[in-house]
């Protein structure tokens, strides 16, 4: 007997605030339907999208506790410009649940090329998703990623600029924290050669964001990766921020941290500030 197929789309109300909801997304199994969020300015629309790829784990019990990530200091940020934001989870975290497919293996063989790749098709697949929904602008949309979510994201550089203007990461990398040890890496010369992998062929810009007290991709490593990303062809921008928090790996996830990466947000987006630099005026 066939297994009743997923119903994609909203989950739940709208809330009072960004109109925040709970939605289904397609994931690659066909059985299992992703939990995800999405934020929306008022009216109609159409908005210009905006797809956060979170962070992960290989941690087998932190990835299952994971609850719905909602990066809601950025989501707030972005729905103020005027975009849609979908934040979706990915197979074999939280309430998604599912295999996990970004598995990067041991840290002797990581393969950090194919845990990338993993995550870039889950990414693409929400993001197709949403583009055909009637509240979305037939225009490219923008995608931001965060530590794993931000290495899925350069490993969708190569994809079609019709469908994304715009790649922003936080952090982006695999194998940070080695054994919970700050600052250890695992395999890292393997991540080098990975990123340049990614940015072979890669088409669209990349903004790439590290705090200075980031220590799972300090800002010496993460320069030197995105160096390896621009020395296969990418495109990239490598922008520091300030030390946010305690841990500035977690920049993203802040409402302090959001407000530090402010304006390298909207220079990436192609955003400037009105008269009196409160309402944010897009660029043409």
């Amino acid at each position: 007997m066939a297994l009743p197929q997923p119903v994609y789309g909203p989950a739940g109300s709208e809330g009072a605030l960004f109109r925040e909801q709970a939605w289904l997304v397609p994931s690659p199994d066909p059985a299992i339907a992703a939990h995800a969020v999405l934020y929306r300015p008022p009216g109609d629309g159409p908005f210009r999208l905006a797809v956060i790829a979170h962070a992960s784990t290989e941690n087998v019990l932190r990835r299952a506790q994971m609850p719905q990530p909602e990066y809601r200091a950025l989501a707030e940020q972005l729905v103020a410009r005027s975009f849609a934001v979908l934040v979706p989870e990915r197979l074999g975290h939280g309430a998604t649940r599912g295999t996990y497919l970004e598995d990067q293996g041991g840290c002797d063989e990581a393969d950090y090329a194919r845990s990338g790749r993993a995550t870039a098709d889950q990414i693409a697949l929400a993001l197709q998703f949403l583009r055909g929904q009637p509240f979305i602008r037939k225009e490219p949309a923008v995608i931001i990623g965060h530590s794993a979510g931000g290495w899925g994201a350069l490993a969708l550089a190569g994809d079609d600029p019709k469908a994304v203007s715009v790649i922003i990461v936080f952090a982006a990398g695999r194998g940070g924290h080695a054994n919970d040890v700050p600052g250890k890496l695992c395999a890292p010369h393997t991540l080098m050669s990975a990123a340049k992998a990614f940015g072979k062929g890669a088409r669209i810009p990349v903004t790439w964001l590290v705090a200075a007290n980031d220590s799972y991709f300090p800002p010496s490593f993460s320069r030197e990766l995105a160096g390896a990303f621009r020395a296969g062809g990418g495109t990239v921008e490598l922008r520091m921020l300030p030390a946010s928090g305690s841990e500035g790996h977690w920049v993203v996830e802040s409402e302090s941290g959001v407000k530090l990466a402010r304006a390298e947000l909207d220079r990436a987006l192609g955003i400037t500030l009105g008269p009196g630099g409160q309402r944010p005026v897009r660029k043409r």
